[in-house]
């Protein structure tokens, strides 16, 4: 069994409630738009941690975390990206690797937009954990927390930043 922290968006930003939020969890995972290594190093030292980068980040971000992962965690096929979209509209980028080979989990950030969605055609959870950063148009912070166990997904958390 492995807790999950979740989170996307965060542009460079860090908050303390990252740590307090994240406490419990076994992993952090960031689906892009970190901001800077400075950031991610932070999160590294924090839990172990896995990342893609995203449009906004920089060179040497690009070369720290690639553009998409693919693990199996707990008996759970998992899929992360940035920009990948939602179920019946998935980006362009990714569609065809999603319906060649659909994982159990699917992640994606960018739309800032926090969406929990089931595909049936695929058989595939898609989560996007909106936006943990302050830049953008989104009104309220999100991070998402839930549990890996037996190749289940469960416990699925919401939590919104003040």
């Amino acid at each position: 069994m492995k807790k999950i922290g979740l989170l996307s968006d965060t542009h460079g930003h860090w908050d303390d409630k990252y740590e307090t939020y994240f406490d419990t969890c076994d992993e952090v995972w960031h689906a892009g738009d970190i901001g800077s290594l400075e950031l991610a190093a932070r999160f590294e030292k924090m839990k172990p941690f896995r990342a893609v980068h995203g449009n906004i980040d920089d060179g040497p971000t690009r070369v720290a975390y690639p553009a998409t992962l693919r693990f199996t965690l707990e008996g759970v096929d998992v899929l992360i990206t940035h920009i990948g979209g939602y179920p019946g509209r998935y980006d362009p980028s990714i569609r065809a690797r999603l319906a060649a080979n659909p994982p159990k989990l699917f992640i994606a950030g960018h739309s800032h937009i926090l969406k929990v969605m089931y595909d049936k055609k695929l058989e595939c959870l898609h989560m996007n954990p909106g936006a943990a950063g302050k830049y953008g148009f989104h009104k309220v912070r999100t991070l998402l927390r839930f549990v890996l166990d037996n190749g289940n997904i469960r416990d699925l958390e919401v939590i919104e930043i003040k």
